[in-house]
């Protein structure tokens, strides 16, 4: 993402004048700002970062772009990151943010729902004028040091300018252990206010150009040599909590690898923030449990753990070796459903188990194909936005019981269903 909290991937660089009398009025219209400007003194406005120990908040950003490759199409990407953010610390004005990162990437489904990707954890220091200290063991956030603010009071109008810096993890594209960094200077300009979703917001306009050389390291046969492009960036500013409220930006970057292949990613992303109150694991369970035994959902069991709280359905049916579900579980994920419905601010996440059949390749696709199901099942019910689902496969690598008999396969074969904590 472009800004410092929200954080975005663009995806991976895999292969792939004027009236009768215009004289008149540019004399008098002056003078009548000058007049107005008397009568009504104008203050500026102090943009601050602000830190309340023990604040959370979430982020959701949603990047869509085209992929070129040398100059023709390659293919379209869209992306769901999500950002949970808890103030940890503050002090002098500073605050020591403690963050988890996670982004999704649209799976090909008819439902277009995302498909778990990568976690990042990051924890680090941002000043009252958005300067950040971020130790070197961290991927996230990609884009630093942005939006920076001047020790100064702001007009409507006024424009500045600061260095910032981008850090990209290319581990899976070139197999990069160090994150690609390169600086970027951002111009910054205070346009006013808009009231949004019963908000004073002000308008920041940020963007930049870039165009920087990289030196490939010797052991790595294909890496960016060089990069240009653009981000045009609308940022609303929410005074009252000192914090980005919500932004959008188009962006346009090209990569040049060593091999002399071009890779482009032109699209649009959009973030905002949303308020996240803690969870009350151990009553949800209660909650829920009470509801699967008045509701009579069977082979079902709900427990808590780190991520937030998980119903387990054991055994469930689909068609052989497909992810086609039988009537009987659809009936099942119905009165499930109505339960999910009840807690609609949060987040929930899709897994996907099988037993130990097959082969390790054969069992991830077919959990991944199983979890993606139900999530279309349930989306289609309106348990959730589209952006509040994600799914993912685990196979067989987090069995409950022995594969060795057939009540444990039983068991392992399962869907989990996380109501997200943030």
């Amino acid at each position: 993402m472009r800004h410092p909290v929200f954080v975005k991937e663009k995806g991976r660089a895999v292969w792939y004048d004027v009236g009768e009398k215009p004289m008149n009025m540019r004399k008098i219209v002056p003078l009548l700002f000058l007049l107005l400007s008397v009568l009504h003194p104008s203050f500026g406005e102090v943009f601050r970062f602000l830190y309340t120990l023990g604040e959370t908040y979430r982020i959701l950003s949603i990047v869509k772009e085209d992929v070129y490759i040398n100059g023709r199409f390659s293919h379209q990407a869209e992306i769901l990151n999500r950002i949970a953010v808890e103030v940890v610390e503050v002090k002098e004005g500073k605050g020591k943010l403690r963050c988890t990162f996670h982004t999704s990437e649209e799976s090909r489904s008819s439902q277009r729902i995302f498909t778990w990707g990568r976690n990042y954890e990051s924890e680090f220091w941002r000043d009252s004028q958005g300067r950040m200290t971020i130790p070197e063991q961290y991927y996230m956030p990609i884009v630093r040091h942005v939006p920076f603010f001047p020790a100064k009071d702001l007009q409507v109008g006024d424009e500045w300018s600061s260095e910032g810096e981008e850090v990209h993890d290319l581990r899976d594209s070139f197999g990069l252990r160090e994150p690609l960094r390169f600086p970027i200077y951002p111009r910054y300009v205070y346009k006013g206010d808009r009231q949004w979703e019963g908000k004073n917001l002000k308008v920041i306009e940020i963007s930049y150009t870039l165009f920087h050389r990289f030196t490939p390291p010797v052991a790595t046969r294909l890496y960016p040599v060089r990069l240009g492009g653009m981000s045009k960036q609308t940022l609303l500013w929410d005074p009252e909590d000192g914090r980005p409220y919500a932004y959008e930006e188009e962006f346009d970057f090209l990569f040049e690898l060593s091999g002399g292949d071009r890779v482009e990613y032109r699209g649009k992303a959009e973030a905002k923030v949303v308020e996240s109150v803690k969870m009350d694991k151990e009553s949800l369970v209660q909650e829920i449990t009470k509801d699967l035994r008045d509701m009579a959902v069977p082979n079902t069991e709900v427990r808590r753990d780190p991520l937030g709280v998980t119903l387990t359905l054991e055994n469930i049916q689909f068609l052989p070796d497909s992810a086609v579900l039988v009537s009987e579980e659809k009936e099942k994920l119905k009165r499930i459903a109505e339960i999910l419905k009840k807690y609609p601010e949060r987040d929930i996440l899709i897994t996907g188990h099988t037993a130990l059949a097959g082969t390790a390749e054969g069992r991830k696709r077919l959990s991944e194909e199983r979890a993606q199901a139900v999530g279309e099942f349930l989306l289609s019910l309106g348990v959730r936005n589209r952006e509040q689902i994600i799914t993912r496969g685990m196979g067989a690598e987090v069995p409950l019981a022995d594969n060795a008999t057939e009540e444990g396969r039983r068991k392992n074969r399962r869907v989990e269903i996380t109501i997200l904590e943030n």
